[in-house]
């Protein structure tokens, strides 16, 4: 199940926008303050951030910033009543891959979420093929020809990052980063659920000294 993070201290639009992300089966995260989001981020790994800009403590402008700078990457759309262009302008620059104005469309912003979701694993179509492996990606969730493959959390999120990543290595150190979500991993915890993915087929490849790699064919 795909994890958002929801920034947004107003009530009534924080509910709604819950129970809409719940019901196309997002794992939602809410949180009303920029500081309550910087902690969630130290302890959770995200597929997404929404994030209002004028919250408490930490502006979402702030907290998305301080986040680019510390490294993650993590898709994120701004949801916020400013208008005007230098705000516009600021969003982008701080490392926003999105922005949609107050108040919007829920259908639009569904149709926003998916296709950034989709752009995170460098794609355009729904899922993603390895042999007889396929990575439905808006339902996180892996087959081996028609048949569902159940992966314990940790064997997901490495899943996860090899087809964002197809035919590229992955560094061992931010695979480790990306499972410990604040807790310190073993080289040999990872080895461990590899050769177990490795167990099922899917055909991953040691980089000797560097990583892990997925190649599509």
């Amino acid at each position: 199940m795909l994890k958002i993070l929801l920034l947004e201290d107003d009530a009534i639009l924080s509910e709604t926008l819950i129970e809409l992300l719940k019901s196309e089966e997002f794992d939602v995260t809410h949180v009303d303050d920029g500081e309550k989001a910087l902690d969630a981020t130290f302890t959770q790994q995200f597929d997404l951030f929404l994030l209002d800009v004028n919250v408490a403590y930490l502006n979402g402008f702030e907290l998305l910033k301080s986040l680019r700078e510390g490294g993650d990457m993590t898709p994120a759309i701004f949801i916020t009543a400013l208008t005007d262009i230098a705000s516009l302008s600021h969003g982008f620059e701080v490392g926003a891959d999105d922005y949609i104005k107050k108040p919007f469309d829920f259908d639009e912003l569904l149709v926003r979420i998916h296709a950034l979701l989709k752009k995170s694993y460098h794609t355009y179509v729904d899922e993603l093929q390895v042999g007889a492996f396929r990575f439905v990606i808006e339902k996180d969730e892996l087959y081996k020809d028609a048949e569902f493959i159940a992966l314990s959390p940790f064997e997901l999120k490495i899943t996860k990052l090899l087809f964002q990543n197809l035919d590229k290595t992955l560094q061992k150190e931010l695979i480790l980063e990306c499972l410990g979500e604040g807790r310190e991993m073993s080289e040999g915890s990872l080895r461990v659920h590899i050769n177990k993915l490795r167990k099922i087929g899917l055909p991953i490849t040691t980089v000797k000294g560097i990583g892990y790699r997925l190649a599509s064919s």
